[in-house]
Protein backbone atom coordinates (compact mmCIF):
# COMPACT_ATOMS: atom_id res chain seq x y z
CA UNK A 1 0.00 0.00 0.00
CA UNK A 2 1.32 3.42 -0.92
CA UNK A 3 1.48 6.04 1.84
CA UNK A 4 1.43 9.81 1.62
CA UNK A 5 3.94 12.37 2.83
CA UNK A 6 1.46 13.44 5.52
CA UNK A 7 1.20 9.85 6.80
CA UNK A 8 4.98 9.63 6.99
CA UNK A 9 5.20 12.91 8.92
CA UNK A 10 2.55 11.70 11.35
CA UNK A 11 4.42 8.42 11.80
CA UNK A 12 7.62 10.33 12.55
CA UNK A 13 5.82 12.43 15.17
CA UNK A 14 4.41 9.29 16.75
CA UNK A 15 7.89 7.76 16.84
CA UNK A 16 9.30 10.84 18.62
CA UNK A 17 6.44 10.68 21.12
CA UNK A 18 7.22 7.02 21.86
CA UNK A 19 10.87 7.89 22.32
CA UNK A 20 10.03 10.67 24.76
CA UNK A 21 7.80 8.32 26.76
CA UNK A 22 10.63 5.79 26.99
CA UNK A 23 13.09 8.50 28.09
CA UNK A 24 10.68 9.61 30.83
CA UNK A 25 10.28 6.05 32.05
CA UNK A 26 13.90 4.84 31.86
CA UNK A 27 16.20 7.84 31.36
CA UNK A 28 18.52 5.71 29.21
CA UNK A 29 19.77 5.78 25.59
CA UNK A 30 17.73 3.94 23.02
CA UNK A 31 18.37 2.29 19.71
CA UNK A 32 15.69 3.17 17.14
CA UNK A 33 15.48 0.80 14.17
CA UNK A 34 13.60 1.44 10.93
CA UNK A 35 14.12 0.35 7.33
CA UNK A 36 15.49 2.56 4.52
CA UNK A 37 12.85 1.94 1.84
CA UNK A 38 12.66 4.39 -1.08
CA UNK A 39 9.37 5.20 -2.75
CA UNK A 40 5.76 5.39 -1.54
CA UNK A 41 5.48 1.70 -0.47
CA UNK A 42 6.99 1.46 2.98
CA UNK A 43 5.73 -1.93 4.04
CA UNK A 44 4.69 -5.28 2.58
CA UNK A 45 5.30 -8.94 3.42
CA UNK A 46 8.88 -8.87 2.13
CA UNK A 47 9.77 -5.67 4.00
CA UNK A 48 8.24 -7.00 7.23
CA UNK A 49 10.15 -10.28 7.01
CA UNK A 50 13.36 -8.36 6.28
CA UNK A 51 12.67 -6.09 9.25
CA UNK A 52 12.40 -9.06 11.59
CA UNK A 53 15.60 -10.44 10.13
CA UNK A 54 17.31 -7.12 10.88
CA UNK A 55 15.81 -7.11 14.36
CA UNK A 56 17.26 -10.57 14.92
CA UNK A 57 20.70 -9.31 13.87
CA UNK A 58 20.42 -6.57 16.50
CA UNK A 59 19.46 -8.99 19.26
CA UNK A 60 22.20 -11.42 18.30
CA UNK A 61 24.78 -8.65 18.50
CA UNK A 62 23.49 -7.42 21.84
CA UNK A 63 23.60 -10.96 23.24
CA UNK A 64 27.13 -11.40 21.92
CA UNK A 65 28.09 -8.28 23.88
CA UNK A 66 26.16 -9.57 26.93
CA UNK A 67 23.88 -6.52 26.79
CA UNK A 68 20.26 -6.91 27.89
CA UNK A 69 17.61 -4.42 26.90
CA UNK A 70 15.32 -2.89 29.50
CA UNK A 71 12.45 -3.02 27.04
CA UNK A 72 11.85 -3.63 23.34
CA UNK A 73 8.91 -2.18 21.47
CA UNK A 74 7.87 -3.06 17.91
CA UNK A 75 5.39 -1.25 15.67
CA UNK A 76 4.38 -2.61 12.25
CA UNK A 77 2.20 -0.28 10.17
CA UNK A 78 1.67 0.76 6.55
CA UNK A 79 4.18 3.55 7.12
CA UNK A 80 6.86 1.00 7.96
CA UNK A 81 8.27 -1.19 10.72
CA UNK A 82 9.92 0.25 13.81
CA UNK A 83 11.71 -1.22 16.82
CA UNK A 84 13.03 0.58 19.88
CA UNK A 85 15.48 -0.84 22.39
CA UNK A 86 16.16 0.85 25.71
CA UNK A 87 19.71 -0.02 26.78
CA UNK A 88 21.95 0.79 29.70
CA UNK A 89 24.86 1.17 27.32
CA UNK A 90 27.37 3.91 26.58
CA UNK A 91 25.92 5.83 23.58
CA UNK A 92 29.13 5.91 21.54
CA UNK A 93 29.61 2.16 22.01
CA UNK A 94 26.01 1.61 20.96
CA UNK A 95 26.50 3.77 17.86
CA UNK A 96 29.66 1.88 16.94
CA UNK A 97 27.67 -1.36 17.17
CA UNK A 98 24.91 0.13 15.01
CA UNK A 99 27.34 1.24 12.31
CA UNK A 100 28.97 -2.19 12.33
CA UNK A 101 25.58 -3.79 11.70
CA UNK A 102 24.72 -1.31 8.96
CA UNK A 103 27.96 -1.97 7.14
CA UNK A 104 28.56 -5.63 7.98
CA UNK A 105 25.98 -7.30 5.71
CA UNK A 106 24.16 -6.57 2.47
CA UNK A 107 20.87 -6.24 4.38
CA UNK A 108 22.59 -3.83 6.78
CA UNK A 109 22.68 -1.26 4.00
CA UNK A 110 18.90 -0.98 4.38
CA UNK A 111 18.86 -0.82 8.19
CA UNK A 112 18.48 2.63 9.72
CA UNK A 113 19.83 2.38 13.26
CA UNK A 114 19.67 5.63 15.21
CA UNK A 115 21.10 6.03 18.71
CA UNK A 116 19.14 8.66 20.63
CA UNK A 117 20.10 9.97 24.08
CA UNK A 118 17.59 11.20 26.71
CA UNK A 119 18.17 14.83 25.69
CA UNK A 120 16.60 13.89 22.34
CA UNK A 121 19.82 14.18 20.33
CA UNK A 122 20.99 11.61 17.82
CA UNK A 123 24.56 10.33 17.86
CA UNK A 124 25.91 11.03 14.37
CA UNK A 125 27.97 8.65 12.26
CA UNK A 126 31.64 9.48 11.79
CA UNK A 127 31.66 7.88 8.32
CA UNK A 128 29.08 8.52 5.59
CA UNK A 129 26.70 5.85 4.31
CA UNK A 130 27.31 4.61 0.80
CA UNK A 131 24.92 4.60 -2.13
CA UNK A 132 23.18 1.29 -2.81
CA UNK A 133 23.81 1.52 -6.53
CA UNK A 134 27.17 3.16 -7.18
CA UNK A 135 28.92 3.04 -3.78
CA UNK A 136 29.53 6.79 -3.62
CA UNK A 137 28.50 8.87 -0.61
CA UNK A 138 24.73 8.41 -0.34
CA UNK A 139 24.01 12.04 0.55
CA UNK A 140 25.83 13.26 -2.55
CA UNK A 141 23.86 10.92 -4.81
CA UNK A 142 20.59 11.89 -3.12
CA UNK A 143 21.32 15.61 -3.44
CA UNK A 144 22.17 15.34 -7.13
CA UNK A 145 19.38 12.81 -7.83
CA UNK A 146 21.98 10.60 -9.47
CA UNK A 147 19.62 7.62 -9.47
CA UNK A 148 15.90 7.41 -10.08
CA UNK A 149 13.43 6.23 -7.48
CA UNK A 150 12.72 3.24 -9.72
CA UNK A 151 16.41 2.28 -9.74
CA UNK A 152 16.65 2.60 -5.96
CA UNK A 153 13.47 0.60 -5.46
CA UNK A 154 14.66 -2.17 -7.76
CA UNK A 155 18.00 -2.43 -5.95
CA UNK A 156 16.31 -2.27 -2.54
CA UNK A 157 13.93 -5.13 -3.26
CA UNK A 158 16.72 -7.16 -4.83
CA UNK A 159 18.70 -6.86 -1.59
CA UNK A 160 15.64 -7.63 0.54
CA UNK A 161 14.68 -10.70 -1.49
CA UNK A 162 18.19 -12.12 -1.49
CA UNK A 163 18.56 -11.59 2.27
CA UNK A 164 15.23 -13.28 3.00
CA UNK A 165 15.83 -16.18 0.58
CA UNK A 166 19.29 -16.80 2.02
CA UNK A 167 18.04 -16.70 5.60
CA UNK A 168 15.14 -19.04 4.78
CA UNK A 169 17.52 -21.52 3.15
CA UNK A 170 19.91 -21.37 6.10
CA UNK A 171 17.05 -21.85 8.56
CA UNK A 172 15.56 -24.76 6.63
CA UNK A 173 18.94 -26.49 6.31
CA UNK A 174 19.76 -25.95 9.98
CA UNK A 175 16.44 -27.40 11.13
CA UNK A 176 16.71 -30.34 8.72
CA UNK A 177 20.14 -31.25 10.11
CA UNK A 178 18.85 -30.73 13.65
CA UNK A 179 15.98 -33.13 12.91
CA UNK A 180 18.40 -35.78 11.62
CA UNK A 181 20.50 -35.41 14.77
CA UNK A 182 17.42 -35.61 16.99
CA UNK A 183 16.35 -38.78 15.21
CA UNK A 184 19.65 -40.60 15.63
CA UNK A 185 19.96 -39.44 19.25
CA UNK A 186 16.43 -40.54 20.17
CA UNK A 187 16.94 -43.53 22.49
CA UNK A 188 15.96 -46.34 22.63
CA UNK A 189 14.87 -47.17 19.09
CA UNK A 190 14.24 -50.82 18.15
CA UNK A 191 16.89 -52.19 15.80
CA UNK A 192 18.23 -48.72 15.00
CA UNK A 193 21.34 -46.72 15.80
CA UNK A 194 20.91 -44.60 18.92
CA UNK A 195 22.92 -43.39 21.91
CA UNK A 196 22.98 -46.84 23.52
CA UNK A 197 23.94 -49.10 20.62
CA UNK A 198 24.01 -49.58 16.85
CA UNK A 199 21.02 -51.92 16.76
CA UNK A 200 21.10 -54.10 13.65
CA UNK A 201 23.60 -51.82 11.88
CA UNK A 202 27.07 -53.20 12.49
CA UNK A 203 28.78 -50.92 9.98
CA UNK A 204 27.76 -47.61 11.59
CA UNK A 205 27.25 -45.84 14.90
CA UNK A 206 25.94 -42.53 16.16
CA UNK A 207 29.14 -40.75 15.09
CA UNK A 208 28.71 -42.01 11.53
CA UNK A 209 25.25 -40.45 11.49
CA UNK A 210 26.50 -37.19 12.94
CA UNK A 211 29.19 -36.93 10.25
CA UNK A 212 26.57 -37.66 7.60
CA UNK A 213 24.12 -35.06 8.93
CA UNK A 214 26.82 -32.40 8.97
CA UNK A 215 27.81 -33.22 5.39
CA UNK A 216 24.21 -32.82 4.22
CA UNK A 217 23.76 -29.20 5.37
CA UNK A 218 24.75 -27.74 1.95
CA UNK A 219 22.34 -30.13 0.25
CA UNK A 220 19.39 -29.09 2.38
CA UNK A 221 20.34 -25.43 1.86
CA UNK A 222 20.33 -25.98 -1.90
CA UNK A 223 16.97 -27.78 -1.74
CA UNK A 224 15.28 -24.80 -0.10
CA UNK A 225 16.94 -22.47 -2.61
CA UNK A 226 15.85 -24.67 -5.53
CA UNK A 227 12.29 -24.68 -4.24
CA UNK A 228 12.37 -20.89 -3.95
CA UNK A 229 13.90 -20.39 -7.39
CA UNK A 230 11.29 -22.62 -9.07
CA UNK A 231 8.19 -21.77 -7.06
CA UNK A 232 6.56 -20.12 -10.09
CA UNK A 233 7.29 -23.22 -12.19
CA UNK A 234 5.53 -26.58 -12.08
CA UNK A 235 6.08 -28.92 -9.10
CA UNK A 236 7.51 -31.42 -11.58
CA UNK A 237 10.26 -28.98 -12.54
CA UNK A 238 11.14 -28.39 -8.89
CA UNK A 239 11.25 -32.14 -8.30
CA UNK A 240 13.52 -32.73 -11.30
CA UNK A 241 16.04 -30.21 -9.99
CA UNK A 242 15.84 -31.59 -6.47
CA UNK A 243 16.49 -35.12 -7.75
CA UNK A 244 19.58 -34.01 -9.67
CA UNK A 245 20.94 -32.32 -6.54
CA UNK A 246 20.05 -35.38 -4.47
CA UNK A 247 22.30 -37.61 -6.55
CA UNK A 248 25.23 -35.35 -5.71
CA UNK A 249 24.22 -35.43 -2.05
CA UNK A 250 24.50 -39.22 -1.98
CA UNK A 251 28.14 -38.89 -2.98
CA UNK A 252 28.70 -36.24 -0.32
CA UNK A 253 27.16 -38.54 2.30
CA UNK A 254 29.23 -41.55 1.27
CA UNK A 255 32.42 -39.52 1.25
CA UNK A 256 31.71 -38.30 4.79
CA UNK A 257 30.94 -41.82 6.07
CA UNK A 258 33.64 -43.75 4.19
CA UNK A 259 31.05 -45.46 2.03
CA UNK A 260 28.40 -46.23 4.66
CA UNK A 261 24.78 -45.56 3.64
CA UNK A 262 23.39 -43.65 6.60
CA UNK A 263 20.91 -41.23 5.08
CA UNK A 264 20.01 -42.27 1.52
CA UNK A 265 16.31 -42.38 2.42
CA UNK A 266 16.52 -39.09 4.27
CA UNK A 267 18.23 -37.45 1.31
CA UNK A 268 15.06 -38.20 -0.64
CA UNK A 269 12.40 -37.47 1.98
CA UNK A 270 14.06 -34.57 3.79
CA UNK A 271 15.22 -33.07 0.50
CA UNK A 272 11.63 -33.10 -0.74
CA UNK A 273 10.42 -31.41 2.41
CA UNK A 274 13.11 -28.74 2.16
CA UNK A 275 12.15 -28.15 -1.47
CA UNK A 276 8.55 -27.73 -0.31
CA UNK A 277 9.67 -25.13 2.23
CA UNK A 278 11.31 -23.18 -0.57
CA UNK A 279 8.09 -23.12 -2.58
CA UNK A 280 6.10 -21.86 0.41
CA UNK A 281 6.08 -18.49 2.07
CA UNK A 282 7.81 -18.69 5.42
CA UNK A 283 4.57 -17.95 7.24
CA UNK A 284 3.25 -21.34 6.08
CA UNK A 285 6.21 -23.31 7.43
CA UNK A 286 4.41 -23.73 10.75
CA UNK A 287 1.47 -25.40 8.95
CA UNK A 288 2.20 -29.15 8.62
CA UNK A 289 -0.73 -29.63 6.24
CA UNK A 290 0.57 -26.97 3.84
CA UNK A 291 4.09 -28.37 3.94
CA UNK A 292 3.08 -32.00 3.39
CA UNK A 293 0.53 -31.11 0.71
CA UNK A 294 3.32 -29.33 -1.15
CA UNK A 295 5.51 -32.43 -0.81
CA UNK A 296 2.69 -34.50 -2.32
CA UNK A 297 2.44 -32.11 -5.26
CA UNK A 298 6.18 -32.40 -5.87
CA UNK A 299 6.09 -36.22 -5.83
CA UNK A 300 2.99 -36.79 -7.98
CA UNK A 301 3.43 -39.66 -10.47
CA UNK A 302 6.71 -40.75 -8.91
CA UNK A 303 5.78 -44.39 -8.30
CA UNK A 304 4.58 -44.93 -11.86
CA UNK A 305 7.60 -43.27 -13.45
CA UNK A 306 10.22 -44.83 -11.18
CA UNK A 307 8.91 -48.39 -11.33
CA UNK A 308 8.30 -48.51 -15.08
CA UNK A 309 10.45 -51.40 -16.28
CA UNK A 310 13.21 -51.05 -13.67
CA UNK A 311 14.80 -54.00 -11.90
CA UNK A 312 15.60 -52.39 -8.56
CA UNK A 313 14.81 -53.92 -5.17
CA UNK A 314 12.09 -51.31 -4.72
CA UNK A 315 10.52 -52.24 -8.06
CA UNK A 316 10.51 -55.94 -7.13
CA UNK A 317 8.68 -55.16 -3.89
CA UNK A 318 6.20 -53.08 -5.85
CA UNK A 319 5.69 -55.78 -8.52
CA UNK A 320 5.48 -58.70 -6.08
CA UNK A 321 3.61 -57.15 -3.17
CA UNK A 322 2.30 -53.77 -4.35
CA UNK A 323 4.53 -52.00 -1.85
CA UNK A 324 5.34 -48.45 -2.96
CA UNK A 325 7.71 -47.64 -0.10
CA UNK A 326 8.91 -44.10 0.49
CA UNK A 327 7.80 -43.05 -3.00
CA UNK A 328 4.20 -43.90 -2.20
CA UNK A 329 4.48 -42.11 1.13
CA UNK A 330 5.83 -39.02 -0.61
CA UNK A 331 3.10 -39.06 -3.28
CA UNK A 332 0.49 -39.10 -0.51
CA UNK A 333 2.20 -36.37 1.50
CA UNK A 334 3.73 -38.76 4.06
CA UNK A 335 0.46 -39.88 5.70
CA UNK A 336 2.38 -41.95 8.25
CA UNK A 337 3.81 -38.69 9.57
CA UNK A 338 0.69 -36.58 9.09
CA UNK A 339 -1.84 -39.03 10.56
CA UNK A 340 0.27 -41.06 12.99
CA UNK A 341 3.77 -39.91 13.88
CA UNK A 342 3.26 -36.18 14.28
CA UNK A 343 -0.03 -36.34 16.24
CA UNK A 344 1.37 -39.03 18.56
CA UNK A 345 4.55 -37.00 19.07
CA UNK A 346 2.54 -33.89 19.96
CA UNK A 347 0.34 -35.88 22.33
CA UNK A 348 3.43 -37.29 23.99
CA UNK A 349 4.76 -33.80 24.59
CA UNK A 350 1.36 -32.74 25.98
CA UNK A 351 1.57 -35.68 28.40
CA UNK A 352 4.89 -34.36 29.67
CA UNK A 353 7.22 -36.61 27.71
CA UNK A 354 10.57 -35.25 26.57
CA UNK A 355 11.19 -34.79 22.83
CA UNK A 356 13.37 -37.91 23.08
CA UNK A 357 10.69 -40.12 24.62
CA UNK A 358 7.86 -38.67 22.51
CA UNK A 359 9.93 -39.38 19.40
CA UNK A 360 10.57 -42.99 20.38
CA UNK A 361 6.85 -43.56 20.96
CA UNK A 362 5.94 -41.83 17.68
CA UNK A 363 8.32 -44.18 15.88
CA UNK A 364 6.60 -47.22 17.38
CA UNK A 365 3.18 -46.00 16.25
CA UNK A 366 4.37 -45.53 12.66
CA UNK A 367 5.91 -49.01 12.34
CA UNK A 368 2.60 -50.94 11.97
CA UNK A 369 1.29 -48.28 9.60
CA UNK A 370 4.17 -48.59 7.13
CA UNK A 371 5.46 -51.43 4.98
CA UNK A 372 9.08 -50.69 5.83
CA UNK A 373 11.29 -51.65 2.90
CA UNK A 374 14.32 -51.90 5.17
CA UNK A 375 12.63 -54.65 7.18
CA UNK A 376 11.39 -56.32 4.02
CA UNK A 377 14.88 -56.31 2.45
CA UNK A 378 16.32 -57.93 5.56
CA UNK A 379 13.65 -60.54 6.28
CA UNK A 380 10.79 -60.40 3.78
CA UNK A 381 7.07 -60.30 4.59
CA UNK A 382 7.50 -62.67 7.55
CA UNK A 383 9.86 -60.20 9.20
CA UNK A 384 7.43 -57.33 8.60
CA UNK A 385 4.64 -59.40 10.12
CA UNK A 386 6.77 -60.22 13.16
CA UNK A 387 7.77 -56.59 13.78
CA UNK A 388 4.24 -55.29 13.23
CA UNK A 389 2.80 -57.87 15.62
CA UNK A 390 5.40 -57.18 18.30
CA UNK A 391 4.81 -53.43 18.15
CA UNK A 392 1.02 -53.73 18.11
CA UNK A 393 1.15 -56.00 21.15
CA UNK A 394 3.13 -53.38 23.07
CA UNK A 395 0.88 -50.50 22.02
CA UNK A 396 -2.31 -52.38 22.85
CA UNK A 397 -1.11 -52.68 26.43
CA UNK A 398 0.07 -49.07 26.63
CA UNK A 399 -0.02 -46.53 23.76
CA UNK A 400 2.82 -44.69 25.49
CA UNK A 401 5.04 -47.57 26.62
CA UNK A 402 7.95 -47.31 29.00
CA UNK A 403 11.58 -47.07 27.99
CA UNK A 404 12.14 -50.56 29.35
CA UNK A 405 9.49 -52.05 27.03
CA UNK A 406 11.07 -50.36 24.01
CA UNK A 407 14.49 -51.63 25.06
CA UNK A 408 13.19 -55.19 25.09
CA UNK A 409 11.84 -54.71 21.58
CA UNK A 410 15.20 -53.26 20.54
CA UNK A 411 16.92 -56.43 21.74
CA UNK A 412 14.42 -58.67 19.91
CA UNK A 413 14.87 -56.85 16.58
CA UNK A 414 18.64 -56.65 16.93
CA UNK A 415 18.84 -60.39 17.56
CA UNK A 416 16.95 -60.94 14.29
CA UNK A 417 19.00 -58.32 12.42
CA UNK A 418 15.86 -56.28 11.65
CA UNK A 419 15.68 -52.51 11.41
CA UNK A 420 12.76 -50.15 10.64
CA UNK A 421 15.08 -47.75 8.83
CA UNK A 422 12.30 -46.34 6.65
CA UNK A 423 10.32 -45.38 9.74
CA UNK A 424 13.44 -43.73 11.19
CA UNK A 425 13.40 -41.34 8.22
CA UNK A 426 9.74 -40.62 8.95
CA UNK A 427 10.68 -39.86 12.56
CA UNK A 428 13.21 -37.32 11.28
CA UNK A 429 10.42 -35.66 9.27
CA UNK A 430 8.28 -35.65 12.41
CA UNK A 431 11.01 -33.85 14.30
CA UNK A 432 11.42 -31.34 11.48
CA UNK A 433 7.70 -30.49 11.40
CA UNK A 434 7.84 -29.94 15.15
CA UNK A 435 10.93 -27.74 14.90
CA UNK A 436 9.23 -25.67 12.22
CA UNK A 437 6.38 -25.00 14.65
CA UNK A 438 8.68 -23.59 17.31
CA UNK A 439 8.93 -19.79 17.71
CA UNK A 440 11.68 -18.50 15.44
CA UNK A 441 14.35 -16.19 16.77
CA UNK A 442 12.31 -13.10 16.11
Amino acid sequence: MEVTLMQMLEAREARVARQEALFCRYGLPLLSFTMNIPGPVKNNALITQSFYLGDRLIRQELQRRNMHWKTREIVVEDTGCEAMYVLDMEPMELKAMAVELEEGTSLGRLLDLDVVVPQGEKIQRTTPRRCLICGNVAQVCARSRAHSVEQLQAKTFEILQEAVDKDDAQTGARLACQALLYEVCATPKPGLVDRENSGSHKDMDIFTFQASAAALWPYFYDCVRLGRQTRTLSPAETFARLRRRGKLAEGEMLLATSGVNTHKGAIFSMGLLCGALGRLKQGLWKNPEAVLDTVAALAQGLTTSDFAGTATAGERLYRNYGITGVRGQAEAGFPAVKKIGFPVFKEGLARGLSPNDAGCVALLHMIPYVQDTNILHRGGPAAQEFVTGAVENILQQNPFPSVEEIRRLDQALTERNLSPGGCADLLALTYLLWLLEQPKIQ
